[in-house]
């Protein structure tokens, strides 16, 4: 019996030397170990294998962020730098630049009467109005001007120029996929724009116009009429080719619904979409207009979908991951994928509308796409 007991301890003596030399020699190599040693560790890989950095529930407060912008707007010229632009970065993701783990937001302010040059990315973005009625986007030779509430695309590897062509400044929010694209290694940027002049290419700091400034309206605004004449490939055919939406048409469809039940996780909602497909405006991200109605509170959803709400009329607070986030116009709140989440308008005589981001998109097309939500009881419901 001692002998049998002492080859034993022998036995797990070289093992344990011989699994402290193979961990020695895995390390030197940069590998990870995805095994355990024992049952009782057994899922501890697992584990492991599944820690990364989370982007965490977070609420920026327009208030706050205002007066940073009206500051910049006097310090920084068009001549110091071509941005002038306040992203808000996500306190739990360790110093990276982003939003939500995919999603990158930022205000932005434009003064009076002035026009940066013409660039274009490979990330997708938008442009959604908060204040003033002369923000201005060219894209692609189609010049927009637009106010508040109004959504403006400007596709990855489109030509476009930002700036405001009013006599007071104007304020306005970006949304980009570009934490999502580097996670990818698809970013890249390109400034020096050039037009072809009687057969040479000559730079210019602004794009012609080469459509009617209200193009988008005219060609895609009538909603399920589409011109056949028309070539709907715009720019590399991987987005909607319609790339200003108006905030009144939002507002009206919204307005059209509020008799409806709607949906107790989201309220009334409408999302932005390609006119000639139906599908979202971007493979990688999409946009809602939600209306809360008087006093109406959402019930807790759950999806791994991340996403970024801006409030735009109203007030009210959100509760994610337990947390409540009390908000008012022009905030923003970052509501990372895998948390509970609920909505709740704050007043018993007035809308809340918030306008939604989402990486929805990106994790339908993979197939990875996952929403629940929790009933009046306390259950658990698949959603999606």
């Amino acid at each position: 019996m001692a002998i049998a007991q002492a080859t034993k301890l022998a036995r797990a003596t070289n093992r344990d030397a011989e699994l402290a030399a193979l961990h020695e020699r895995t390390q030197a190599l940069h590998l990870y170990e995805f095994w355990s040693t024992n049952q009782e560790t057994e899922h501890e890989a697992v584990t492991k294998l599944q820690k990364f950095t989370k982007a965490e529930p977070h609420i920026w407060k327009y208030r706050d962020v205002f007066p940073c912008l009206e500051k910049a707007g006097e310090l920084i010229d068009m001549y110091d730098s071509e941005r002038r632009s306040l992203i808000m970065v996500n306190p739990a993701l360790g110093g990276q630049i982003a939003t939500t783990t995919t999603l990158f937001a930022a205000y932005r302010i434009n003064n009076p009467n002035e026009i940066a040059p013409a660039h274009r990315h490979s990330p997708n973005a938008i442009r959604f109005g908060l204040t003033g009625h002369t923000n201005f986007t060219a894209v692609e030779g189609e010049n927009i001007t637009f106010g508040p509430g109004d959504l403006v695309l400007t596709p990855g590897e489109a030509w476009h120029n930002h700036g405001n062509h009013g006599d007071d400044f104007a304020v306005n929010v970006s949304v980009l996929d570009l934490p999502l694209s580097e996670v990818l290694n698809a970013a890249s940027f390109e400034h020096g724009y050039v037009e072809n002049q009687a057969g040479a290419a000559v730079a210019r700091n602004e794009q012609s116009a080469r459509v009617a400034d209200d193009y988008s309206q005219r060609v895609y605004g009538s909603g399920g009429l589409t011109p056949r004449f028309v070539d709907h490939h715009r720019g590399t055919g991987f987005h909607s080719p319609m790339y200003v939406y108006r905030w009144d048409q939002t507002r009206e469809m919204l307005e059209r619904f509020r008799d409806h039940d709607g949906s107790p996780y989201e309220g009334i909602t409408v999302e932005y979409t390609d006119p000639v497909t139906g599908r979202p405006v971007y493979p990688t991200m999409t946009f809602f207009g939600q209306l809360l109605r008087p006093g109406e509170r959402t019930r807790p959803v759950m999806q791994n979908a991340s996403q970024v709400c801006f409030p735009f009329e109203g007030s009210g607070h959100s509760i994610v991951a337990g947390e409540r986030l009390d908000w008012q116009p022009f905030d923003a709140v970052a509501v990372p994928g895998g948390e509970w989440c609920e909505h709740v308008n704050g007043s018993d005589a007035e809308d809340a509308i918030l306008f939604t981001v989402s990486d929805e998109p990106t994790l339908k097309a993979l197939g990875f796409y996952r929403k629940q939500g929790r009933t009046l009881d306390g259950d658990i419901v698949r959603l999606a």
